[in-house]
């Protein structure tokens, strides 16, 4: 009976080193932001528990109501997001993400990890790109280099 009581003891004073304290994703967040400075870079927010995913939407165009050849300007927005709401910005946003200087466009991003959403990027369908390019680029250089061996 003693021993009984002993383990419980220990147990019960070693519990709370064994127990993880589990926190929610954190994510930068602004809204409509002209430029990845100041709040967007300096906000965090701990997402919801449904949330998984850091969204970033930028914009390039002229505010609503201007006139014809207003001057262009960036807005930035992060949030939190469900991967159903970042799938759903992707596409709704891809046929509008031109990144053309003259053009109104739309482009967004969705990564996993604690504040992974810091930086605008190209997104990785730029990097699939350039992955390919060196990929065939080493592919030829050797092959070539192998052939004009023999």
């Amino acid at each position: 009976m003693m021993e009984f009581r002993y383990k419980t003891l220990i147990c019960l004073l070693l519990l709370p080193f064994c127990i993880t304290i589990v926190k929610g994703l954190e994510c930068y967040v602004c809204d409509r932001q002209e430029d990845n400075n100041g709040k967007c870079a300096k906000t965090v927010q701990q997402c919801g528990k449904e949330e998984e995913w850091c969204l970033s939407v930028t914009k390039w165009g002229s505010m609503p109501y201007w006139t014809q050849g207003a001057p262009k300007q960036f807005f930035i927005s992060k949030m939190c997001a469900t991967r159903d709401t970042c799938e759903k910005t992707k596409r709704e946003t891809l046929p509008k993400c031109e990144r053309i200087w003259y053009n109104d466009w739309t482009c967004s991003e969705c990564c996993q990890g604690d504040r992974c959403n810091y930086f605008i990027t190209l997104g990785s369908s730029a990097l699939s790109s350039n992955l390919i390019v060196l990929l065939v680029g080493s592919i030829s250089v050797f092959f070539f280099t192998w052939k004009a061996r023999f």
